[in-house]
């Protein structure tokens, strides 16, 4: 009766990890040598940038004060799960509340409801979560704590008397908040005596023991030495070691229904173990499994290369090393004419491939190209087969092909009245079909449908730029739909370059080939012939820019003279050239296709 589970949601930098500091530091987890921001951040690149990207729970023991009633004294434990606020990993967040009962929703006094803070609260709702909301950073300048509370009445229709205001900086409000938790959370459900069934909600892998799991038990009793299977993989483990967070592993005897721990099973590859699965007792397994469990699924590929070919296999060391800690995360080698060796990586979003990226520049001491990010198409064959691809090289010509479908999402923006107009105009541009637009006191919610393709590239930053940082934003997958697509080839004196075709719209197909080649037609050096640098889609030239050549002044010598004799010698230097052109090869440079490449652009 005296546990809590808990876990505190919230958008990108409303103040999750610090509010956590605080909670820990009353509770008197973190002593005076340990103390230091966003203690549950493990990552140096999530301290620096202020994001959590691993959920990290940890087990803590309130003592409740004398209260005026005369109760009190009574001893709680709390297990609160830090979780991750971006929109990436949106599965991982609903698994982290899947095992809890209650939730903090966190709200910037100063910024109010976002994008994020809407899809976090319906996640915690549709799991019939307690919802205690907290407006946090009253103490800044800018708050309006009451604005904020009457706005999150408005939206989402928690009422406005029940928040707690708080600040995670200085500790405003967190015995109000440890009381709300105590009193309006329920304690967890489940039966110790019944079949094992236990909840995967996070995992990461231990050079020593293997993946550990991070584990909700719903019903039943985890104990050491017990045969265990995973319900989706089929898999059949014994466990090892088992105990709670502090937020270091602690071992102990036993897990009981409502606890939440780690399980050591000397699982050796986290595939074996996913996010969402089911744990269950071997002879004696659970009827059902937890609902909802789903394989994480890539939706953003793009290409890494070393810039040094030498660092091909420190590379591919370096990515198996990632994916130990990340089921998520996939890759499979490449090659390209142009940037040589190198893998074609799957991620979850755009945030998750640059922090991949990041990771492996920082951690691995690597120097990376990563060209533009793109996503899976589906296409139909007109023989009847359907396969998906998100490789230009492997579109097929267009009279194989019977139908084309790309991804599609629901994009949620938040933003003040005064910017809509242009972010109207951003969507419109973007192939958005607007599906609804809320007022919200002086905010507005657009909700829109648009092609994920869209959003890969510069979106997110021209959304904040427009709207002067205002604006937030969250997107969700809703599957495939018709789209007229093509794939631009880009020839260089009149030969195709494999690495710089590109899968687009046909809507879009001419701006984006007339973009490709003004840039080549930039980078690539000069010859003694004029060089054509054209866009094709299927043999059609749809664009075309001309790399000038050099000129030598032939008439340099004629002093006046006759008309004729000009044009004898610049009829000569005319034929030399056409020779020169038949024989002769454009190279290339390697700046030419980072130019185009490269992600910026």
């Amino acid at each position: 009766m005296n546990v809590r589970n808990f876990s505190i949601i919230a958008h990108v930098d409303h103040g999750k990890s610090t509010l956590a500091d605080r909670i820990m530091e009353r509770l008197g987890a973190m002593g005076e040598r340990d103390k230091r921001d966003q203690t549950l951040d493990t990552l140096e690149l999530e301290r620096e940038r202020g994001i959590t990207i691993k959920s990290t729970p940890v087990r803590l023991t309130y003592v409740r004060p004398p209260q005026e009633d005369g109760t009190g004294g009574e001893s709680y434990t709390f297990n609160l799960i830090d979780t991750p606020g971006h929109v990436d990993f949106n599965y991982e967040v609903s698994r982290s509340l899947a095992a809890c009962e209650g939730v903090l929703l966190l709200v910037d006094a100063s910024q109010g409801v976002e994008a994020q803070t809407i899809v976090n609260a319906y996640l915690a709702i549709d799991s019939n979560l307690e919802i205690i909301p907290v407006i946090n950073k009253i103490d800044l300048p800018a708050a309006d704590p009451e604005g904020a509370a009457q706005e999150l009445e408005d939206v989402i229709g928690i009422p406005a008397e029940s928040a707690v205001f708080a600040s995670g900086k200085s500790g405003i409000g967190i015995t109000e908040i440890l009381e709300a938790i105590v009193d309006r959370i329920p304690p967890p459900p489940g039966d110790p005596e019944a079949p094992l069934k236990a909840l995967i909600f996070d995992s990461f892998y231990d050079a020593y023991q293997g993946v550990i799991l991070f584990v909700r038990v719903l019903e039943g009793t985890l104990t050491p030495k017990q045969p265990i299977m995973l319900f989706n993989s089929g898999k059949t483990f014994d466990v090892d070691k088992l105990g709670t967070f502090t937020p270091g592993l602690i071992v102990s005897d036993s897990l009981p229904a409502g606890a939440v721990g780690w399980v050591a099973a000397g699982i050796k590859d986290i595939h074996d173990a996913q996010v969402g699965d089911t744990l269950t007792q071997k002879d004696r397994p659970t009827p059902e499994p937890f609902p909802g469990f789903k394989p994480a699924q890539p939706v953003v590929f793009s290409g890494l290369y070393p810039t040094d070919t030498e660092d091909y296999r420190k590379m591919r060391d370096a990515l198996e090393k990632l994916k130990l800690n990340d089921a998520a995360f996939t890759f499979e080698p490449e090659t390209s004419e142009a940037l040589g060796f190198g893998f074609r990586c799957g991620f979850l979003g755009l945030l998750h491939a640059e922090i991949i990226q990041e990771r492996l520049e920082r951690e691995y001491d690597l120097d990376l190209i990563a060209t533009a990010p793109a996503v899976v198409y589906r296409i139909s064959l007109t023989n009847g087969t359907i396969f998906e691809t998100q490789n230009p090289a492997e579109f097929p010509t267009r009279d194989r092909i019977s139908a084309t479908e790309e991804p599609y999402i629901k994009l949620s923006i938040m933003l003040p009245e005064e910017h809509v107009g242009p972010v109207m105009q951003l969507l419109q541009e973007r192939r958005g079909s607007m599906i609804t637009m809320n007022y919200v006191g002086k905010r507005v919610e657009l909700l829109y449908e648009v092609p994920f393709a869209e959003i890969l590239y510069d979106f997110h930053d021209r959304l904040k730029s427009i709207s002067r940082g205002y604006a937030s934003m969250d997107y969700e997958q809703i599957g495939y739909r018709d789209g007229d697509l093509r794939k631009v080839d880009i020839m260089v004196n009149n030969e195709i370059v494999d690495a710089l075709a590109v899968i687009v719209h046909e809507d879009k197909a001419y701006g984006i080939g007339r973009k490709i080649v003004d840039k080549m037609a930039e980078v690539i050096p000069r010859q003694m012939f004029p060089v054509p640098v054209q866009a094709t889609i299927g043999g059609k030239i749809i664009a075309r820019a001309t790399v000038k050549a050099y000129r030598k002044d032939v008439l340099a010598k004629c002093y006046g003279g006759d008309i004729s004799r000009k044009k004898k010698l610049l009829n000569k230097q005319k034929k030399g050239r056409a020779r020169m052109k038949q024989i002769g090869t454009v190279e290339v440079p390697q700046e030419a296709f980072l130019a185009v490449l490269s992600t910026d652009e």
